[in-house]
């Protein structure tokens, strides 16, 4: 029973439920506005709704950037737990600003103060940055870069069945899909902070930074920028398709983890670093063009089968996150605040 207790892995899949049905939820509705706002001009919806979520993205990043300090303070006393604890309080928070916006009379920018709260809690960053602290705590030396590929599988699959399910609970109704979102991360939150335990031990640090960091600083924002597009002509999805889009978007973190397991003892972490970034950076090139639906699940075929190790490059990077008494951080906290 103690060694489930240090599992990360069902707070990564019950999370990742969570957000991928708010996600689902918070997309649709800044977009059906945008409509509205736009008396249902699709180009003119689109770049509205495309302006706000990247307002929205930087607001969480910079607010993000604000809470390290006090964060990692407190994870010195306390243990990598709390960014975990305290990054989820935060996205529960932020969910709760678009259930005041579906009933109550609200403007749209009303949605950037669920943003903020979800960045001083931490944001992805630091929910992440637990992630990786427990996983390589949990796991012994040799076996890291398995143990976090394993965390990235269990990702991936969420994903993945999170997308099938979110498109079919919006058609229920979208306070279906949002209360869901809801309560499954309270669920995670709550798992988190009563069943979730922690073992400590001393941890190697290394450093693989550069690639990661121009590679994330050019990708940011892209995903859900992408799922605005494929709202409006020429593919025009509903949420049952955006859904469907989600799942096969996830399918990455699949072939991640069949990737490493056969590669990692043939390529060197350089090879199959750049392998991973070559692979993304080709498959969004080609969604650029994307105006028939069959060519987006083409992509994220070939990308399924072709893209198996981006995720070896973060579990680089995480698996050299550093514990000792008054220090906790790994070089991929860096890289994310970026």
């Amino acid at each position: 029973m103690g060694a489930i207790l240090t599992l990360v892995e069902p707070v990564v899949v019950i999370n990742k439920l969570g957000t991928s049905f708010f996600d689902m939820a918070l997309t649709q509705t800044v977009y059906n506005q945008s409509l509205k706002a736009t008396a249902g001009n699709s180009d003119r919806a689109q770049a509205l709704s495309s302006r706000f979520i990247l307002i929205q993205s930087v607001l969480s990043s910079v607010a993000a950037m604000l809470s390290i300090i006090p964060l990692s303070r407190m994870a010195d006393r306390h243990g990598p737990k709390v960014f975990l604890v305290a990054s989820q309080m935060g996205s529960v928070l932020g969910m709760f600003t678009l259930v005041i916006f579906m009933y109550c009379e609200v403007p749209l920018e009303f949605l950037y103060l669920g943003s903020l709260l979800h960045g001083l809690s931490g944001g992805g960053p630091m929910f992440w940055a637990g992630v990786a602290a427990l996983a390589s705590l949990s796991s012994e030396q040799g076996k890291r870069t398995l143990k976090l590929n394993i965390v990235d599988f269990c990702f991936g699959v969420a994903g993945v069945v999170g997308g099938l399910l979110s498109g079919y609970l919006y058609q229920m109704g979208p306070s279906v899909l949002l209360l869901t979102a809801i309560l499954v991360s309270v669920v995670a939150l709550l798992y988190s902070v009563f069943a979730l335990t922690d073992s400590r031990r001393s941890l190697s640090e290394s450093m693989l930074m550069s690639a990661m960091m121009l590679f994330i600083l050019g990708m940011v924002g892209a995903e859900n920028v992408l799922q605005l597009y494929l709202l409006k002509p020429p593919l025009s999805w509903d949420s049952i398709w955006a859904g469907y889009g989600r799942a096969a978007t996830s399918a990455m973190y699949l072939s991640s983890f069949i990737g490493v397991l056969g590669l990692f003892k043939v390529l060197g972490d350089t090879a199959l670093t750049l392998l991973g970034i070559v692979s993304n950076c080709t498959e969004m090139a080609i969604m650029a063009f994307t105006v028939e639906s069959w060519v987006y699940f083409l992509v994220s075929i070939i990308d399924f089968a072709f893209f198996p190790v981006f995720f070896y490059c973060e579990a680089a990077l995480t698996q050299s996150v550093l514990y000792k008494p008054g220090l906790i951080r790994g070089p991929q906290d860096d890289i994310k605040m970026i």
